[in-house]
């Protein structure tokens, strides 16, 4: 629901197109730093989208040009079909946004803080307190609403920030590391609370913490030096930037042994041993192979047929989002380091 009234500008939630967000050659310079350098992206209505990327890749920047407290050096970001830079005043009151080091008045009670939020972004009078209500219980607050946000811990300061970022139903919820601080408890509540806006609501996190972003998010964009190096699915980005696959086999026997067994499925096949032997003298043992085919079964038949081994247990492992990350980073840092050489090779012909 939003609180706007609709002009013929200003497209209606009911008529919105179906990119929520849209992002076409975005540059952001500072000086000679192009903190943003030329990214282009869409998010459709409903999706939750991780943003992830070293410190100083440029996602903050890119945060603060959507939301409207930045203006982009060129190119063009739409919310809701409108420019941002068109009318930044509109897409603010689009918009649900919680910054990294959020800022709260530390003397007011949660309760009265929202209250003042609710005025602030224009819900109507008779609405606000069932607005607040809900972002109070949404986000766990009922039994803090009346302690000063200054004696509150970090953890439910982060939720408070959350609860004024959907107090008023926006279409786009923008969120800077909203689980930072928080104890496991409380990051699995945020993780249900953020699952719960899909459909409803856009959604774009800047996390670190890439085990939340993979369980949260339909799609996540991977940005380094200013540009996207990466974006897609979790699965579409293992395909990209994953080379191997791996495997993981509960054995007992040598080894040795085991190496001799599958040296015959592949010729860079590498056996790591990630555990010490228990009582019943099993082991679990990873297998890497280079490439992307299933060598599922032919492992299965191998281990079957060894009469010099017994698999208790066989399955396949995707590699985690960090090995995703780093191979995207460091692919965009090698560019990087080849594009300066050519540079300094240029200018010494020059």
């Amino acid at each position: 629901m939003s609180y706007l009234r609709n002009t013929t500008n200003q497209p209606s939630q009911l008529d919105s197109p179906q990119h929520t967000i849209e992002v076409e050659q975005l540059h952001k310079r500072f000086g000679k730093i192009n903190a943003v350098d030329g990214i282009s992206f869409k998010v459709e209505k409903g999706q939750i989208v991780g943003f992830l990327g070293p410190n100083g890749a440029g996602k903050s920047t890119t945060m603060r040009i959507l939301t409207g407290y930045n203006r982009a050096s060129s190119g063009i970001a739409k919310i809701c079909g409108i420019p941002v830079a068109a009318d930044p005043h509109f897409i603010k009151r689009r918009i649900g946004y919680m910054p990294e080091n959020n800022p709260l008045p530390l003397e007011l009670r949660v309760r009265e803080y929202l209250k003042w939020r609710a005025k602030v972004k224009e819900i109507p009078f008779s609405q606000r307190r069932r607005a607040i209500e809900t972002a109070l219980e949404s986000c766990d607050l009922l039994r803090a609403q009346d302690r000063i946000i200054g004696k509150l811990s970090k953890g439910f300061r982060q939720r408070v920030g959350i609860a004024d970022a959907i107090l008023a139903n926006p279409d786009v919820i923008i969120m800077d590391e909203p689980t930072i601080g928080l104890d496991p408890h409380q990051v699995i509540l945020i993780r249900d609370l953020i699952a719960s806006l899909r459909g409803r609501m856009t959604v774009i996190i800047s996390s670190h913490i890439l085990p939340e972003i993979e369980m949260t998010c339909d799609q996540i964009i991977i940005i380094n030096h200013g540009k996207i190096v990466g974006q897609g699915s979790p699965a579409e980005l293992r395909d990209t930037f994953i080379d191997h696959t791996t495997y993981e086999v509960e054995i007992h026997g040598s080894i040795e042994k085991l190496k001799t067994a599958l040296s015959s499925i592949a010729p860079e096949l590498q056996i790591e041993k990630t555990s010490e032997r228990c009582p019943q003298g099993f082991a679990t043992v990873e297998i890497q192979i280079k490439g992307k085919r299933d060598y599922g079964e032919r492992l299965f038949q191998t281990l079957a047929n060894c009469p010099d081994l017994r698999p208790r247990s066989l399955r396949s492992k995707m590699a985690p989002l960090e090995d995703v990350f780093l191979a995207a980073t460091r692919r965009s840092w090698e560019e990087v380091d080849q594009e300066l050489v050519a540079n300094g090779e240029e200018q010494a012909v020059n």
